[in-house]
């Protein structure tokens, strides 16, 4: 399992700020960090899950539309 960091979300095209991603995960619409000492990291197959997810959304609309 790979971790990401906060420059790997950027490098999969996710360019939230840090106060509206944190907005996301305490909505629980992103998923919640790994603490890793005092650094933040994200598994990269929930964050590969969720675009894919994104994705699905966004087609499913764009054929109902």
């Amino acid at each position: 399992m790979k971790l990401i960091d906060w420059n790997g979300l950027h490098e999969k095209g996710i360019h939230y700020s840090k106060p509206h991603l944190w907005r996301l995960i305490r909505a629980g619409k992103f998923p919640p960090p790994v603490k890793i000492g005092n650094k933040n990291a994200w598994p990269e197959g929930e964050i590969d899950e969720l675009i894919r997810s994104r994705i699905a959304d966004r087609d499913l609309v764009s054929r109902v539309a």
